[in-house]
């Protein structure tokens, strides 16, 4: 056996290791699957273990009580807290997008306004009077409908008598 540039060991072990990329594969899969089953049941046994998770529960407290020293001390030098700082930024979000709907409405009122007035005086005024004429029209329609102007008074109507009481 000769060495080759396998570092010492036969040329034929070599390539045949080499040759076949699958079985590879599955050892590598093999030892991934083998790792991740031993660190989940650690992770169980770590979160069954009273101990540890009464260690956490307590962390998580200390990290409570932490962050509001924090934010008390942060308040009494006047300097904002993330929540702060949070609840400024929606805030500010929140009066940018009204602020944008008052500009769009801005924007089509005056698109409005320069339709309206892109005519000369003599062309608003026609039709302004044409649009007073259409609801004169209108009303009048609206009295007749009411009450007609040549329908006959009844005959219990026509000679009523008024009498001084």
């Amino acid at each position: 056996m000769e060495p080759g540039a396998s570092g010492g060991r036969p040329i034929e072990y070599a390539a045949a290791t080499m040759a076949d990329p699958d079985d590879n594969k599955s050892f590598v899969d093999r030892v991934s699957r083998q790792g991740e089953e031993a660190l989940g049941k650690i992770a169980e046994e770590l979160i069954a273990n009273p101990v540890i998770n009464g260690a956490i529960a307590r962390a998580l407290e200390a990290r409570e009580k932490a962050a509001l020293a924090q934010e008390a001390a942060m308040g009494a030098f006047n300097i904002p807290s993330a929540a702060d700082v949070e609840r400024v930024t929606r805030r500010l979000r929140s009066l940018s997008q009204r602020l944008e709907g008052i500009e769009d409405a801005i924007d089509r009122l005056e698109e409005r306004l320069a339709a309206v007035s892109a005519g000369s005086p003599d062309e608003r005024l026609a039709a302004i009077e044409e649009r007073l004429d259409e609801i004169a029209r209108d009303l009048g329609a609206l009295r007749e409908s009411v009450a007609p102007s040549e329908a006959e008074v009844p005959r219990a109507q026509e000679r009523l008598t008024v009498t001084d009481s």
